[in-house]
């Protein structure tokens, strides 16, 4: 048998942060040593107890979870309520979780981890801003060698932004975190708006998940059908981006996906652009390339793969 892929997911749930959650959780393939929660589409006072509440309808309560920054590295927190709802799961009625936090910061948790495992054999998932990542790896450059990849969701390039008309929200909330992330020198794979908005939550595709006729299916199908009445509103489209899914779906069947090696830069210092990922796609300059950027994916093929998964749970 293949060994299990180790990953630490670092999340700000969430309604897409939570169906990723759910992805990784229902897959033999991953061992999720821990879950890292970070200040980004609501607080974090939240975004700890959204991810607790996920692992307990997943019904894996064994599963860390640690609470991490409170807000980004320089800037004014900016949270997305207006997208996720007041509690950032709005949609089911999800019971209060009985599971604790675990004791330490998850910086800590996220250094301790990378240090004691074997070097190459980790991969951070971040679906949130990246602040969690950049203070691990400020505090402990030692890490940064020994982080097999960054599989992350951020950014935008053909499509641009989705809360300023030039920056994708996670990397707009914190871009001098994503920065420190993007000059770490850790192989980057990287989930932008332009994959993103071709895997659409259809009604079709949700009705799917719906009809797995359990609690978890239930209940993903009513967090879709919360989070996607603001895309489809602002894009015009019979659903909306299943964003952070993509991240885990990639570990899973990279197949699914295409893109290419590109250099990467995060714009810090524009009032205007502020947070825009500039992606060289067509080699224009000599900038070292660090992130290996998606641009297609078979959305089909993705949400057969999330249904199939989320059966299982």
């Amino acid at each position: 048998m293949t060994a299990r892929q180790k990953i630490i997911i670092d999340t700000d749930p969430g309604q897409d942060d939570a169906v990723a959650i759910l992805l990784a959780l229902a897959s033999p393939e991953l061992e999720v040593l821990g879950i890292t929660a970070v200040a980004g589409n609501v607080p974090l006072h939240l975004t700890e107890r959204n991810a607790r509440k996920i692992c307990e309808l997943a019904g894996r309560p064994e599963t860390p979870v640690f609470k991490g920054a409170i807000r980004p590295l320089l800037r004014h927190l900016v949270t997305a309520e207006a997208v996720h709802g007041k509690t950032g799961l709005d949609g089911p009625d999800l019971p209060e979780p009985s599971m604790k936090l675990q004791p330490g910061h998850a910086v800590d948790f996220i250094i301790d981890t990378v240090m004691h495992h074997n070097a190459g054999t980790v991969t951070l998932c971040t679906l949130g801003p990246l602040t969690n990542i950049a203070l691990a790896l400020n505090r402990d450059p030692r890490i940064a060698p020994r982080i097999q990849r960054i599989v992350m969701m951020g950014g935008g390039y053909f499509e641009q932004g989705n809360v300023t008309p030039s920056a994708e929200f996670n990397i707009y909330v914190d871009p001098h975190a994503a920065d420190v992330v993007f000059g770490s020198h850790i192989p980057i794979v990287m989930m932008p708006l332009d994959v993103t908005h071709k895997a659409l939550t259809t009604r079709k595709r949700v009705d799917a998940i719906r009809a797995i006729g359990t609690p978890v299916g239930k209940a993903t199908a009513e967090l879709l059908d919360f989070f996607e009445r603001f895309d489809e509103t602002k894009y015009g489209t019979d659903g909306g981006p299943l964003h952070d899914p993509c991240v885990i779906a990639w570990l899973l069947k990279p197949e699914l996906f295409s893109g290419r090696e590109c250099n990467v830069t995060i714009e810090t210092m524009s009032e205007l652009t502020l947070g825009a990922t500039v992606i060289d796609w067509w080699y224009v300059t000599d900038r070292p390339r660090n992130a290996h950027v998606m641009r297609d994916i078979d959305a089909d093929g993705f949400f057969a793969l999330l249904t199939e998964r989320l059966a299982r749970l």
